[in-house]
């Protein structure tokens, strides 16, 4: 590559890691292929890469409970959206838009039957509208994203089942 081409490409992470401070977002990847002078392959983050360590905290012996108390206790516990098998994922960092323009009905609602490609809703990433489709077919479940949110790579948009 040209020291020009250089001079771009440190322009252009220049550029990717002022839009990640701008928006607040934690991780941004991104591809840029040359016609003959191959790719540049650029991932800016601000999360470090350090390890987390493992601290210990002591807790009191828990007195003793009726087993139907104990079986109960992890189908209290919060479920994570992330994990459910029908939770559709954000396959970008992004803006959330529920619907295509500002005062239009949103593409799907909780309830709604959808059939598999059909759009769920837009994720603006550097100024493009992607439309994000169905996975799968079947009915939303749930929302999890509000319009005009930032989401990050792999969070939970929506579950459908």
């Amino acid at each position: 590559m040209t020291n020009k081409s250089h001079d771009d490409d440190v322009a252009f992470i220049k550029s990717l890691a002022e839009l990640l401070r701008k928006n607040d977002l934690s991780e941004l990847q991104v591809k840029r292929d040359y016609e003959n002078e191959g790719s540049l392959n650029v991932r800016v983050s601000r999360v470090s890469s350090v390890a987390p360590t493992a601290v210990h905290v002591a807790a009191p012996a828990p007195a003793a409970a009726p087993a139907a108390a104990l079986a109960a206790a992890p189908a209290d516990a919060p479920e994570d959206p992330a994990a459910h098998p029908g939770a559709v994922t954000s396959p970008m960092v992004g803006t959330v838009y529920l619907s295509s323009e500002p005062g239009v009905e949103a593409f799907v609602k909780v309830g709604d039957e959808i059939s598999e490609g059909q759009s769920l809703l837009i994720i603006e990433a550097m100024k493009t509208m992607n439309q994000i489709p169905a996975p799968r077919g079947g009915t939303v479940k749930r929302i999890l994203v509000e319009d005009g949110a930032p989401v990050e790579f792999g969070a939970p948009l929506m579950i459908v089942e």
